[in-house]
């Protein structure tokens, strides 16, 4: 096996690199991996075996096993550990050759390697991977961006080991330069929502409306069934479910309440300030995990103010579930938003209907309502939000008065609810043909002579108030 040359290269044999290089084997690619630690080295033999799959420590063997053009995927931290292992491969690589980075890279530092390496002519791809180990053994959705021509040397390899829905793989070309870290890291900040909206659905079942675990579980996993269908809310349903091992009781109720994040929530919040583009469901997910990370302070804050204890909530099931919907749909129409303008900015060339249509599977963020998105898209390809839809507005619609209930019943039981009265606040501001930005522009004005404009006239004015 040892003297073939290999199809595809990967660097960084933890769990989702292993994981990812058996799932292109498995689809008829011989694959080689390196990695310094000798041990993940020899996981990777064992599972691999049976299978055109080798392993190294040494990165020239590595290297010259590889088929020319060499196609090396990176899948180790983001940040510097890139940069480094860049550098240590580059001199022993030819013109023509690809490196894909796998990782979760910020999109700015992907345009300065595609330039640097473009240099050298090698060809340098971002591409997003998500579905978490199990999607890179079994199929992830895969965002790759950067050289097109380049890119048909890698597409048979990523169609084939991408998850599929109805047959399609859940892998495009999305655009140039550094499409795919963006479209992941907008991705991502979606995830962050969607879980927000879902732990906040949880706190209002188990404190306002006195839920038992297994009737929370019941709830999750019959919304699973319906439009809420997606693979958070399935894994919500099972984490429901799991009892603990190490004490008495439900695994979910020993587990501390202190996000942790690895900060693409924040890069996409912050990009989409940039972007003058409104993510306020977004934003609030982001806080969140902030607001409980300081945990201590928040321990000596309920001393000081009283324990929260939520008053019982007359909210049904249903009126949740379609507050909850409501929610997904506008956390969603933010991201796309996102995705569009950063499109026009940084000449992605993005297409909408592409994105959803590869995030209907393998994906964190995968749901039912995809399709339903990549249709509008289709549709009008130049749909800028997907609240101005005519089939979305019919959906919305009926959801606004459950939702408005809920975020009103939760804020008067003291439940934090951060993240969906966002969205009710911004799809009022949104569907609102006029807000009082008009006081806003007058006080700009009054103190900065600033000035503002009219809605009788064209023209710049100022007054001397």
């Amino acid at each position: 096996m040892t003297d073939i040359e290999f199809d595809f290269g990967l660097v960084g044999l933890g769990v989702m690199g292993r994981n990812f290089i058996l799932n292109v084997a498995d689809n008829d690619f011989s694959a080689i991996g390196l990695d310094l630690d000798k041990e993940k080295v020899d996981s990777l033999l064992t599972e691999g075996e049976g299978r055109v799959v080798h392993a190294t420590q040494d990165k020239i063997e590595f290297i010259n096993k590889l088929s020319s053009p060499r196609k090396i995927m990176l899948l180790v931290p983001a940040g510097k550990p890139v940069d480094i292992v860049i550098n240590d491969l580059k001199p022993h690589l030819s013109k023509g050759d690809i490196i894909i980075d796998g990782g979760n890279s910020f999109f700015t530092d992907t345009n300065r390697r595609f330039e640097e390496l473009a240099a050298d002519g090698i060809h340098f791809f971002g591409a997003g991977v998500s579905g978490g180990a199990k999607g890179a053994r079994k199929g992830p959705s895969i965002m790759p961006g950067g050289d097109k021509h380049a890119y048909t040397y890698i597409k048979p390899i990523f169609e084939a080991a991408s998850a599929k829905v109805n047959g399609e793989p859940c892998v495009a070309h999305l655009g140039n330069g550094s499409a795919g870290n963006y479209v992941k890291m907008v991705h991502n900040g979606i995830e962050y929502g969607l879980m927000q909206l879902i732990s906040e659905a949880y706190s209002l079942m188990k404190n306002g409306m006195r839920l038992s675990n297994a009737e929370i579980q019941s709830a999750f996993s019959t919304w699973n069934q319906g439009r809420l269908k997606s693979f958070l809310i399935e894994i919500t349903a099972e984490i429901f479910d799991k009892k603990d091992e190490l004490s008495e009781g439900d695994l979910i109720d020993a587990i501390l309440d202190k996000g942790k994040q690895k900060g693409t929530g924040k890069w996409t919040s912050q990009n989409a300030m940039d972007l003058g583009i409104p993510i306020p469901t977004i934003d609030a997910a982001v806080s969140m995990r902030e607001i409980s990370a300081l945990k201590p302070q928040r321990m000596t804050a309920e001393t000081l103010y009283g324990a929260k204890i939520a008053q019982t909530i007359e909210l049904t099931i249903e009126q949740l579930e379609e507050a909850l919907f409501f929610s997904f749909i506008v956390t969603y129409a933010q991201g796309m938003q996102q995705l569009v303008y950063a499109s026009d900015t940084y000449n992605y060339d993005l297409n909408l209907e592409t994105i959803s249509k590869i995030w209907r599977g393998g994906c964190i963020i995968r749901a039912e309502l995809l399709e339903q998105m990549r249709l509008a898209f289709d549709k009008n390809p130049s749909l800028k939000n997907l609240l101005l839809d005519e089939i979305f507005a019919a959906m919305i619609k009926p959801l606004v008065p459950s939702t408005a209930k809920v975020v009103s019943e939760g804020i008067n039981a003291q439940v934090p609810l951060a993240a969906m009265s966002a969205g009710l606040n911004y799809f009022n501001a949104f569907t609102s043909g006029r807000l009082p930005m008009n006081l806003v522009q007058a006080q700009r004005d009054h103190f900065g002579s600033h000035t503002y404009e009219r809605l009788d006239r064209e023209g710049i004015f100022h007054t001397e108030w």
